[in-house]
């Protein structure tokens, strides 16, 4: 209680002070720990222990980057991970290698033990980053991405390589690196199997037993098995998480698990980021305070150069490929775990194993200042006819339909036949099952929850139309719903008018009786048959709505639905059946 009282109460303040400072959560996390290490106020111990544990963050992220990536989309992003990624890790690590090995008196093989793990980058600060800037869904995110996920695959051809140079006796015995290949194979297509055969029966059937608490176990049940899977194996936890997530991202559960694994992810990965500034050693820095900074620029300096003319070879315009080289030029957290290794393997000793941790971490601290200081240079130039308007994003739906029944199926196909696109919710699973075999694409989740109207989109949405049965709404949720979505108007079906008079208050666009339209609609098609003239079947339609809304208006005012008993329209008066009602 006594470290996560400290470690929250800590984080909470910097974070706060960094983001008002405009310098992002991550340096907040950062500066934090360090404040906290052995080597300033020496208040919260054990960092390697948190490290580990904190490390389920980046499982949990990279699970929710793969749930934003079904297989087809991933198959379309081949060239740049294959093509980008794979000659990014290459011409930076052997880059890196080259400049220690010229500037230092390491060894070719301690300098490529370094080198090497230098080219990885910071998947933990970088997504959260393109996140926040709502970056991610596009084409430069799609790019930065790419990059990292090659990375996260190369970490085993790394670990081969620094086990193939090691000078540890102990190290003769282990395995090839071509076996490794293999169960990296092996185990990737079991995941897959285990994602299609197994992960989405069972969320199948707890969505028909409704149980919300049972969803989130699964979900954390699902991220730390395919976790567990390639720990076990030797491989990247976070790997495995990602591909279970790749495996249920065109399922109709992908934003229920989203809502669910989110707040876990956000304080996992906080914890990671204070861990490492713990680990911080400033003892290190103080010692040799030019050889970390010198080594942490030209980290930075190589990795961007190189990103940049990679870039440029893509065909990405200068501003692009910049933003690109700056935001990917920072060590990363496989870092520590290689540089274990090289010290395992007796290419590195101990202590320059934690200078160059000093140096990851100092790199990783300057990126939200550098994507600061070039913003004016990154920015793309605004043609002076560009559109302003305001509006959703292309990458999300014009609107959110929450119920997919009879009533909100109705709904939805209106929309879509006038060109709007949606996204539609439900809790109902054989519901969603039979919408399947339509064509229609329904996602599970409780549309009520402000979290899941979050992740389905409704920050973008222009509408949020509610469709679902009975009376489970009322005024405060909609409050909050207009408060955390301003820019988006809400319908909201009801089943009565007593529904109506428990929603007054509520800052929607309209309320609308589930029947109301209907029997209208219906009785005009009496008069029709009992021959009246359609002048005076729109009187008379006109006529109840006047006097319907007289009485709805009274009772919603008066807060219950047995006032304006005389409004009820009975036999009308001759004067009303011969001209327009006031």
């Amino acid at each position: 209680m006594h470290d996560g009282f400290l470690l929250l109460g800590f984080a909470l303040a910097f974070v706060l002070l960094f983001r008002r400072l405009g310098l992002g959560a991550t340096l907040g996390y950062l500066v934090a720990g360090a404040m906290l290490g052995p080597f300033v106020l020496n208040m919260v111990g054990e960092a390697e222990q948190k490290l580990g544990f904190a490390e389920l963050g980046i499982t949990l992220l990279l699970f929710l980057v793969g749930l934003e990536l079904d297989p087809a989309k991933l198959w379309k992003m081949k060239r740049d991970i294959l093509g980008f990624g794979l000659l990014q890790v290459s011409i930076c690590g052997l880059a890196l290698a080259g400049a220690i090995m010229l500037t230092t008196s390491f060894s070719p093989a301690a300098a490529l033990a370094l080198g090497l793990p230098l080219a990885l980058s910071s998947t933990a600060q970088v997504l959260p980053m393109l996140q926040s800037s709502g970056r991610l869904k596009t084409r430069f995110g799609e790019r930065a991405f790419s990059i990292l996920l090659f990375q996260d695959l190369s970490i085993i051809p790394l670990i081969t390589i620094i086990t193939a140079l090691s000078r540890n006796p102990a190290d003769v015995g282990g395995p090839p690196g071509w076996l490794l290949a293999l169960e990296t194979v092996a185990a990737i297509a079991g995941l897959v199997a285990a994602g299609r055969f197994l992960i989405r029966p069972l969320f199948r059937l707890i969505g028909n037993l409704g149980e919300r608490e049972m969803f989130i176990v699964a979900a954390l049940f699902t991220v730390m098995a395919a976790g567990a899977v390639m720990e076990l194996l030797g491989l990247s936890t976070a790997l495995g998480a990602f591909i279970a997530g790749v495996m249920l991202a065109d399922s109709p559960y992908r934003h229920e698990l989203e809502a669910d694994v989110e707040p876990f992810r956000s304080i996992l990965l906080g914890l990671f980021f204070l861990a490492v500034g713990m680990m911080l050693d400033l003892g290190a820095i103080a010692r040799d305070p030019l050889f970390v900074i010198a080594m942490a620029l030209m980290l930075i300096t190589v990795k961007a150069a190189v990103m940049f003319g990679l870039a440029r070879l893509f065909g990405v315009p200068w501003r692009g490929a910049l933003a690109l080289g700056l935001l990917l030029s920072q060590g990363g957290e496989f870092g520590f775990v290689l540089f274990a290794q090289a010290n395992h393997a007796l290419l590195i000793a101990p202590e320059a194993a934690s200078l160059f941790g000093a140096v990851v971490t100092l790199s990783m601290a300057t990126t939200p200042f550098l994507m600061m200081a070039t913003r004016r240079f990154r920015a793309e130039p605004v043609p002076k006819t560009a559109a302003t308007r305001e509006g959703p994003s292309n990458d999300g739906a014009n609107a959110l339909i929450v119920g997919y029944g009879r009533f909100g199926q109705a709904v939805g196909q209106v929309l879509q036949a006038g060109g709007i696109t949606v996204t539609l919710i439900d809790t109902d699973v054989d519901m969603i099952d039979v919408a399947g075999t339509f064509g229609a694409k329904v996602y599970f989740g409780d549309g009520t929850r402000i979290d899941m109207l979050r992740q389905a989109g409704a920050a973008e949405a222009e509408m949020i139309l509610f469709c679902i049965d009975g009376d489970q709404l009322d005024a405060a949720m909609l409050a909050a719903v207009h408060e955390s979505f301003p820019r988006a108007a809400v319908f909201v079906r009801v089943f009565d008018r007593r529904a109506v008079i428990k929603l007054r208050g509520a800052p929607v666009t309209l309320i609308m009786r589930e029947t109301f339209e209907s029997a209208i609609a219906m009785a005009r098609a009496a008069l029709d048959n009992a021959g009246l003239s359609n002048e005076a079947i729109t009187r008379a339609e006109n006529l109840f709505r006047a006097r319907d809304g007289e009485r709805l208006a009274l009772q919603v005012e008066a807060g219950d639905p047995r006032v304006a008993r005389d409004r009820i329209l009975t036999a009308p008066e001759p004067q009303e059946l011969e001209g327009e009602p006031g």
